[in-house]
Parts: C-alpha cells; sequence; structure tokens
C-alpha cells in the first residue's frame, strides 16, 4: 500500500501484522560509511516490547531484531537495510469471536468499508504492533543524527487528568527509563501508575500525552512551503496509533495569547550568535528549525479495548455484545515513548539530508 513508506531521502518502509508469522522493514537512504550499533538498536526495541512495562499488555515478545541487508561488519554500505522482527507469542485464535463483530472504536469497520476484508487477528497491520518496526528505523536514524550531535528525548508528561508540573522540565533520561509510567518525576509517575492500575482493575482504559524535545538540531532543516519541519513533524506524531493531537510550542495556548506576548524575542546569545529569550515557537519558526530546542506535545486517547462487554453490531448491522477478552495496554502512553522519539527521529534524518542539498 502507498501508506506503507515515509520519508523522502531517508526512508522506511514496513510490513506484517499483529499475528503474521513476522513483521519488519526496509531503510533506504542511510549514507554509506555509519557505524551501527545493533546493541543500542536492540535497546530501543526493548523500551517498547511487550511486556516491558508492568503497567501494558500481558503479550510477551523478544523482538530480537534480525538484520537481513545493508551492512557490513557493523557499517552502513549505502544500500536497502532490511530488518525482521519474530512474533513469537502471537494468539491468533484470542480473536475468533471478532470475524464477523466490529470493535467500537478500532480500524475494524473503516478498514472493511476500505478494503472489502480485513484481518481480524487483532487489526491486523492497523495493529500498534507495527510500531516495532518504526522503532528500529528510528534507532538507525538516531544513529545518523548522533554524527550531527543531534538528540531527541520524549517522556510520559499526563495521564488522564494527571499531569507533570512544566517546572520539572529538565529531564534526564535515566530517571525517564527507571519509572514504569516513563514519567521522570517520581511523585507524578507514582500517582499516574496508581491511576493506570485502578482504571485497569475497573476493566476501562485511560489515555494521556507524551511530550518530545529535541536538541542540538542545526537551523535550516525543514522546507518553507510544503514540508515544514513542524508539519511533518505533525504527520509522524499523527500517523501512531491512538494519536489525536499534536502541538508544538505554546500550541493551543497560543489562541488566546497576544501577539506581544507570543513572539519570540532575538537576542545575543554570548558566543557571537542570535538566540531566543522564550520559545513559544518550538524551535521552528516559517517550517524551518531556528537551533532552538524543538519541543512538541503528543495527545494519546484511551485504547477501545475494554475488559468488558461492549454493544456493537456485526456484518449484518445486527446489534450484539462484545465481550472484553485479551491481552492489552490500559494506558498505551508508556510503551510508546519510544514511538515518538523514532518518528521524531525519522523525521529529522530525513531533513538533515535534504538540507545538505539546499546550499553550496
Amino acid at each position: 500500500m502507498p501508506g506503507d513508506t515515509t520519508g523522502l531521502l531517508f526512508r522506511l518502509t514496513t510490513f506484517g501484522g499483529s499475528h503474521d508469522a513476522a513483521i519488519g522493514g526496509v531503510v533506504e537512504g542511510c549514507p554509506a560509511g555509519l557505524r551501527l550499533d545493533p546493541h543500542a538498536v536492540q535497546a530501543e526495541l526493548d523500551r517498547r516490547r511487550p511486556g516491558s512495562t508492568p503497567l501494558g499488555t500481558a503479550r510477551r515478545e523478544a523482538d530480537r531484531v534480525e538484520f537481513l541487508s545493508g551492512t557490513l561488519d557493523g557499517v552502513s554500505l549505502g544500500t536497502p537495510i532490511g530488518f525482521l522482527l519474530h512474533n513469537t507469542d502471537a494468539r491468533p485464535g484470542d480473536y475468533d469471536h471478532l470475524k464477523d463483530a466490529f470493535r467500537p472504536g478500532h480500524a475494524d469497520l473503516a478498514w472493511e468499508r476500505k478494503y472489502g476484508v480485513r484481518d481480524h487477528r487483532g487489526g491486523g497491520r492497523s495493529s500498534a504492533r507495527e510500531t516495532a518496526c518504526r522503532v528500529v528505523g528510528g534507532a538507525i536514524a538516531r544513529q545518523l543524527l548522533a554524527t550531527a550531535g543531534v538528540r531527541v528525548q520524549a517522556w510520559v508528561s499526563q495521564v488522564g487528568e494527571l499531569r507533570m508540573d512544566p517546572a520539572h522540565a529538565a529531564v534526564e533520561e535515566a530517571a525517564v527509563w527507571s519509572s514504569p509510567v516513563r514519567c521522570p518525576h517520581p511523585p507524578t509517575a507514582a500517582a499516574m501508575a496508581a491511576l493506570i492500575e485502578a482504571v485497569r482493575a475497573e476493566g476501562d482504559t485511560v489515555g494521556g500525552c507524551i511530550t518530545c524535545r529535541v536538541q542540538g538540531t542545526p537551523p535550516g532543516l525543514g522546507e518553507p512551503v510544503f514540508d515544514k519541519l513542524h508539519a511533518d513533524l505533525g504527520r509522524a506524531m499523527l500517523g501512531i496509533n491512538a494519536v489525536k493531537g499534536f502541538q508544538i510550542g505554546s500550541g493551543f495556548a497560543a489562541a488566546a495569547m497576544r501577539g506581544s506576548a507570543h513572539n519570540d524575542a532575538l537576542v545575543p546569545d554570548g558566543a557571537g550568535g542570535i538566540g531566543m529569550a522564550t520559545n513559544h515557537c518550538g524551535g521552528v519558526l516559517g517550517g524551518i528549525s531556528t537551533g532552538a530546542d524543538i519541543v512538541f506535545e503528543v495527545a494519546f486517547k484511551p485504547p477501545s479495548t475494554l475488559m468488558r462487554t461492549q454493544a456493537t453490531v456485526d456484518r449484518e448491522g445486527r446489534p450484539v455484545l462484545l465481550e472484553g477478552r485479551g491481552r492489552h495496554d490500559p494506558c498505551v502512553v508508556p510503551r510508546a515513548v519510544p514511538v515518538v522519539e523514532a518518528m521524531a527521529c525519522l523525521v529529522l534524518a530525513d531533513h538533515l539530508l535534504r538540507q545538505r542539498t539546499a546550499r553550496l
């Protein structure tokens, strides 16, 4: 399908569904000569994989990445990098009751109306299982970005109505990953974990937000018209399963501000250059990176699968009751943090390569 590929110069194509034998992908456009650390790629997969947090699904997948092509002795060849992830804990029989019933809040009905057929086994291609492939591609992109000094870090900033105080925005990576919620502020993380467990006990689900900060971005990334950097970041984030909102910088709060308050004053940076006193723009102006930190937020809906009975309809439009069963996350945001980072890395790596063709 055309929607299976993202990127212009640095491109990722993925394949496979939730209960197929395997999922995988191909990365194209990675320059030759990049020394790739497979252990770093695996570490990012381990942060996303099912079972990586006690607050998530009971499904257990090793998600051991197998590289098939594109590298030699740990160095990229400039040719397509193919990789594979075997599905080892698939239980397609868990979904037999969904062959003729449409799950509320899922892509089931829309998918069947588009294609006339669907994979009822956990959603098939529309399952968040596919995002493991994005994490592999993003991990390769991250290693390319590191050669330019670009760093990408995300964390859970909200679960339900519980929100991390912006005053605690000085985030350390170790603090993020030591928390099962992936929130770096321990008191807030504890409250979030308690909320997720309470919601799970009720057979319900809850949404949340992930904040991402990109540091070291060189100025000039992004195209000024259709391929604005913040537009491509928004497209990437909104393409993640369960994402319903994206905002950068001051975001929707800008609608209530005056221009005199929203404009970021330009000031000397103390090193002979130019900086900004504030960062309402989120590090992007006119669709082009300014060199300041890029800061954006991604909102996730509550997972649609509930461990309780829901009313729905079958293929004939007849009312049926759908019993909640299977292995599902009561809140997706803890496991979505590496996915947000991966998609940001893919966009930034693509624009980094594009910028190298923009001027002599």
